[in-house]
């Protein structure tokens, strides 16, 4: 890849992640990561890359115009992984929800459309499909999105698609499991754990503990993303996942297990609405295309488990500010 890239959101976990990747991988490239930096875009993520000559960070919103205007014309491809993505504050404050992640999407569409830019891919989720007891959900499959944020990623992502049949642009869309791996924000469940016991808190799990959820690390989600940029078809959606399906007690086990902390770490909370039971994804239409995901996740989990054992200078203002910020979803401790 030697095209100029635009990254929204590449503060924050994957973006972060796939930010690096490029600029390791390709020499070359340009990369200019534009975020707003709330709460969860973190400038740590990426104070190794700004010594890089050919990295350019931009504080912006991707719902200002003016500012989206001004870097899309730098750059051939745009990923959008901008958005707000706790499930639980969709819950509690939707409008943000549906203005960053829908209008937002939109905003850089229409800059893409104006420049024509060469791709532009759409960072989606597998929450758009709702949720599913057994088997697992093909692209074509309806969308039926059980919660505000997995509404305003529906509709990112087929306002996406849209742009592709009616405009002509290349579009292409990734539906991924859940991503674990180093820099994720401290309220996504694993690196939560791990803290809150680090901490001598107690771990909240919702309801029985029994919703179900399919792991992929970091690293091989933005391995296909770089993929699907060069070999996606145009206006295609992509599942993105391992196999690997986990309950939240199973999770909080291992991290238990890992940290060798004693299971009554662990609080059941109430359950919050909507809870999907289960998501999984089939992967094949993205493994015809040569993409499995290569990093084992007993392996990769207890690397990312180390990685904030180890790191507490990363977490620990994080946290702090989280709670800045926190209404009590995660806080609230209930019965053992």
């Amino acid at each position: 890849m030697s095209e100029n890239f635009l990254v929204t959101g590449g503060c924050g976990f994957i973006g972060s992640h796939f930010a690096r990747m490029v600029l390791e991988k390709n020499p070359g490239a340009k990369v200019i990561v534009l975020d707003k930096l709330t709460y969860a875009g973190n400038l740590d993520n990426i104070k190794d890359l700004r010594s890089n000559k050919n990295f350019e960070f931009v504080k912006g919103d991707i719902c200002d115009s003016k500012i989206v205007s001004r870097v899309v014309p730098k750059v051939d491809v745009i990923i959008n992984f901008a958005a707000e993505s706790a499930v639980d504050r969709s819950i509690q404050s939707p409008d943000d929800f549906i203005k960053t992640d829908i209008f937002g999407a939109f905003t850089l569409l229409e800059a893409a459309r104006k420049s024509d830019i060469k791709t532009f891919v759409q960072i989606s989720t597998d929450e758009v499909y709702g949720e599913i007891i057994e088997g697992a959900f093909k692209e074509g499959d309806s969308l039926m999105p059980r919660s505000p944020y997995a509404a305003s990623k529906a509709g990112a992502d087929r306002l996406a698609y849209s742009y592709f049949t009616t405009y002509g642009m290349r579009t292409i869309i990734t539906r991924s499991c859940n991503n674990y791996g180093p820099f994720a924000f401290p309220e996504k469940m694993l690196p939560l754990f791990v803290t809150n016991i680090l901490e001598g808190k107690n771990i909240p799990v919702y309801g029985s503990g029994k919703n179900s959820r399919e792991y992929v690390h970091v690293t091989d989600h933005c391995k296909a993303i770089e993929l699907l940029i060069g070999k996606g078809r145009n206006g295609e959606a992509y599942n993105v996942g391992s196999g690997v399906e986990k309950t939240i007690l199973e999770m909080a086990d291992l991290i238990i297990s890992e940290l060798k902390a004693s299971r009554n770490v662990i609080a059941f909370v109430t359950d919050r609405p909507g809870h999907d039971k289960r998501y999984a994804v089939d992967t094949s239409k993205i493994n015809s295309l040569g993409w499995k995901p290569v990093i084992d996740f007993e392996k990769g989990a207890r690397e990312t488990i180390k990685w904030y054992v180890e790191h507490p200078e990363y977490w620990k203002p994080l946290k702090a500010k989280l709670e800045q910020f926190s209404k009590g979803f995660w806080g609230k401790e209930g019965k053992k």
